[in-house]
C-alpha cells in the first residue's frame, strides 16, 4: 500500500483506537514505525531529541488525516522519559493512555574492545541499555496496572551474533535482548506482550552516526545486494502488534536476504 495516501483513507485500521508511543523518530525505524502505525489507526506520541522533525512528521500525520503529538527529549535521561510517558497520559487526543511502547531511540558505534572509541562507551550504554530499560520498566508498570499492553524493543542482529566489526554496539543490543526477555518473565501473567525486533543492515542515518564509512562497512556489505529501507522492520512491527492479544511474537530478526553475516 502506498503511503502517499491519507491515513484516514485507509482501509487498514488494525490499531485504532490505540495510542503508540514511539521512540527515536525524528529519522529511520523511527519514522518509518510512527507513519505505520499511524496508517494502521494509531494514535501516536513521537520523541526524540530533534523537536523541529518531530514537528514536520506531526504534521505529516496530521495532514493524512491522523493524530500524532510530538514531544522532544532525550531517551537517554530518566527524567526526559518520564516526561515523554507523563505527557502521553495527558494528551486527550490520544485517549489519555498509551497501549503500545516501541523502544526504538539507540546509537551504533564502530569497532570491538580493542577498537571502538573508549569515550563513547557510556553514552552508548547509557541510551540502548539503560534508557530502554528505564522505559521498559516505567511504561510496564503502567500497562501491568492496566493488564494489557506492547512493548517493542529494537534489539539488532549484531547483539545475537557478535561481530567484532561492533563487538562493543553489539554487547549493548546483547544487553538490553536480555532485559527485555527477562521482563517479559516478569509481565506476561498480566496480558502484557514484550517483543525484541532484531533488524539486519538497514540503510539510515544509522550508519554514518556510528562511524561507519565506505571502507569500513560499504565494501563489506557490497556482496549482500539490496539492503532494508527502514519501512521492512516497521511493517515486521505492524504485524506483530496486530497478532490476536493471546499471542506474543518474542523475537525477530529480519535480515536482507543476501546478508549471511552478522
Amino acid at each position: 500500500m502506498s503511503y502517499d495516501k491519507a491515513i484516514g483513507r485507509t482501509a487498514n485500521r488494525l490499531l485504532s483506537g490505540k495510542t503508540a508511543i514511539v521512540t527515536g523518530a525524528s529519522s529511520g525505524i523511527g519514522r518509518a514505525t510512527a507513519l505505520t502505525l499511524a496508517q494502521a489507526g494509531a494514535a501516536v506520541v513521537i520523541h526524540a531529541r530533534r523537536q523541529d522533525r518531530l514537528d514536520k512528521l506531526a504534521s505529516e500525520i496530521a495532514d493524512q488525516g491522523g493524530k500524532a503529538l510530538a514531544v522532544g527529549g532525550d531517551a537517554s535521561l530518566p527524567t526526559d522519559i518520564d516526561l515523554l510517558l507523563n505527557r502521553s497520559l495527558a494528551w486527550k487526543e490520544g485517549g489519555g493512555k498509551y497501549d503500545i511502547v516501541v523502544v526504538n531511540a539507540g546509537r551504533g558505534l564502530v569497532g570491538g574492545i580493542l577498537s571502538s572509541d573508549e569515550s563513547r562507551w557510556q553514552e552508548v550504554y547509557q541510551l540502548n541499555v539503560l534508557g530502554a530499560a528505564h522505559l521498559l520498566r516505567q511504561a510496564g508498570q503502567y500497562m501491568v496496572q492496566r493488564k494489557s499492553g506492547d512493548l517493542v524493543v529494537i534489539g539488532s542482529v549484531a547483539g545475537r551474533n557478535i561481530s567484532p566489526f561492533s563487538g562493543f554496539y553489539g554487547s549493548s543490543k546483547f544487553a538490553i535482548a536480555a532485559i527485555a526477555e527477562g521482563f517479559r518473565r516478569e509481565v506476561c501473567s498480566h496480558g502484557v506482550r514484550v517483543s525484541v525486533v532484531m533488524p539486519g543492515i538497514v540503510l539510515s542515518e544509522f550508519q554514518n552516526v556510528a562511524g561507519y564509512n565506505e571502507e569500513n562497512f560499504g565494501k563489506g556489505i557490497a556482496p549482500f545486494g539490496k539492503l532494508l529501507e527502514p519501512q521492512s522492520i516497521a511493517d515486521g512491527i505492524s504485524w506483530l502488534l496486530t497478532l490476536p492479544p493471546h499471542v506474543n511474537v518474542n523475537e525477530i530478526m529480519i535480515r536482507p536476504t543476501g546478508q549471511n553475516y552478522p
